[in-house]
């Protein structure tokens, strides 16, 4: 098997790195940061009762169907959100994947929490 060079090995790292990195989290800081927004918030809420299409959402809220549409493209970067075509338009729905992640995140914050919590509580 040939040896390979300097140059050969940091692109098969720089590739491994950019092939794994989805699996580390790397959407977590997009999450949190998507959900500083509170109409962003707000469109998630109004997922959470099922799919619905752009327009449909555009509905609910006091802004343009652009602006929804822009909020809705953060969402999916974030991987909050997903969707896909029904006939001539697009059904966006909430992305469990994503929010679990979210959410592994906060119950490992807490859990921390509340185990120092404990600890604080026990020296007494």
């Amino acid at each position: 098997m040939r040896q390979l060079h300097a140059g050969e090995r940091f692109f098969l790292t720089l590739l491994s790195v950019s092939i794994s990195l989805p699996l580390v989290n790397a959407y977590q800081q997009a999450g949190f940061d998507a959900l500083g927004d509170t109409t962003r918030r707000a469109i998630l809420d109004q997922l959470r009762r099922g799919p619905m299409p752009v327009g449909k959402l555009a509905e609910r809220f006091p802004i343009s169907r652009p602006a929804i549409s822009q909020h809705l493209r953060v969402l999916k970067k974030a991987r909050l959100v997903t969707d896909r075509s029904d006939g001539t338009r697009r059904l966006y729905r909430i992305d469990e994947r994503g929010v679990e992640e979210l959410r592994a995140y906060f119950d490992n914050f807490w859990d921390g929490a509340l185990k120092a919590f404990q600890r604080r509580v026990e020296e007494r």
